[in-house]
């Protein structure tokens, strides 16, 4: 099946790949996102902690964090591996983000024990940083800075686990300043709501009503805040662009065995050649798909950010299309079945749909790829 390549002198993109596959075995991705779906929410928590208990949630953490200290090629393979395995936990927008953003922000100790805690899953930790849309009720949040901390009105939208977790690391404009605050999860004037997105997983909602921070909470400000978050947005583009590919290639794997064991006209419809034309331009789209998120892994360490920019840009759109256009095409293949809720297809076509949208829709991303690129 179509998958990332990467050297691999040492066996541990191979580790990686069975660690998940193993996982997989003992806690079913699909059956967990029934559960949550049919209880509306929006983290397993044992599955959490299972995945935290592997090193994952801490893997671009360096050790000094308690983190496992490794790189974007792990972390593309780990994701890549959760998205064949249906495993659906927030780990691209919620992990990696927040792992790149207190990874690169200044040494503190509110910084040290986050990290500690996301590594450990111990903690929660979930990034807020998005306004609410233009169509969408609510406020932009803007930050008052006092002798005493910061005080946040306003709301936060598209925040995953929201109501799972227990610290967030809210950015926020303070007038002269960026900010970058850790709020807890139980502070005073604040509160979470939710809706359920398209794969059934609650998407959180973020009201803060003059809700007042310590100073020692402040992770970051000033001028860093803006390229800590472009970090971080990066490295989660890189992670749900993997992910997205993990679900194109399981489900041609899928489609394929469906199509072998289901007899039309006395043959299987895998015989026929306008399936077998329509399993090769799934499968071409899944290996494009694939190749980019090794482009965009490569681009990172050679110096040149434009270049970077655009191959991060560039694989988040292919395989947000690559991912959602197979699966569609996986569910007609399969009839009838595919649109039943029982088959896991559909559920991989959801998840598709949610991550396709998730920091930016391949639309908007080939915009603002055209934008770096004319830039001079």
């Amino acid at each position: 099946m179509p998958q990332t390549v990467f050297d691999d002198p040492d066996g541990t993109l191979a580790m990686l790949r069975d660690s998940v596959a193993t996982l997989a075995s003992r806690q079913p991705g699909a059956a967990s996102l029934r559960a949550k779906r049919a209880r509306s929410a929006d983290v397993d928590r044992d599955l959490w902690n299972s995945m935290a208990e592997a090193g994952w949630t801490g893997l671009l953490l360096p050790e000094d964090l308690g983190g496992a200290g490794l790189g974007l090629a792990e972390q593309a393979v780990l994701s890549e591996s959760l998205g064949r395995a249906l495993i659906s936990e927030p780990i691209g927008a919620g992990a990696v983000f927040a792992s790149t953003l207190l990874r690169d922000a200044p040494a503190s100790a509110e910084r040290d024990r986050l990290a500690a805690g996301l590594a450990s899953g111990e903690l929660f930790v979930t990034p807020a940083w998005q306004d609410p849309s233009e169509h969408a009720h609510g406020a932009p949040l803007k930050a008052a800075v006092d002798a005493d901390g910061v005080v946040l009105t306003g709301d936060r939208h598209f925040v995953d686990g929201a109501s799972s977790a227990t610290d967030f690391l809210v950015v926020v404009d303070a007038g002269s300043e960026a900010l970058v605050v850790s709020v807890p999860a139980n502070a005073s004037g604040f509160s979470v709501s939710e809706k359920a997105g398209v794969d059934g997983a609650a998407i959180g909602r973020l009201h803060f009503e003059r809700c007042r921070v310590a100073a020692s909470r402040v992770i970051a400000r000033g001028p860093s805040v803006a390229v800590l978050v472009q970090a971080a947005v990066t490295n989660a583009r890189i992670a749900i662009a993997a992910e997205l590919a993990g679900i194109a290639s399981k489900a041609i794997e899928m489609t394929i065995a469906y199509t072998k064991d289901r007899v039309q006209f006395g043959k299987p419809i895998a015989s026929f050649q306008a399936v077998q034309h329509r399993m090769v331009e799934m499968w071409s789209d899944a290996e494009f798909a694939c190749a980019s998120v090794v482009n965009a892994v490569m681009r990172q360490s050679e110096g040149d950010a434009k270049e970077a920019a655009m191959a991060v840009l560039a694989a988040k759109a292919r395989c947000g299309d690559a991912a959602t256009s197979i699966c569609r095409r996986a569910v007609h293949l399969h009839g009838a079945m595919g649109f039943t809720d029982e088959h896991d297809i559909g559920l991989y076509l959801k998840r598709a749909i949610a991550l396709s949208a998730t920091l930016g829709q391949p639309e908007a991303m080939r915009l603002e790829f055209v934008e770096v690129e004319r830039a001079a």
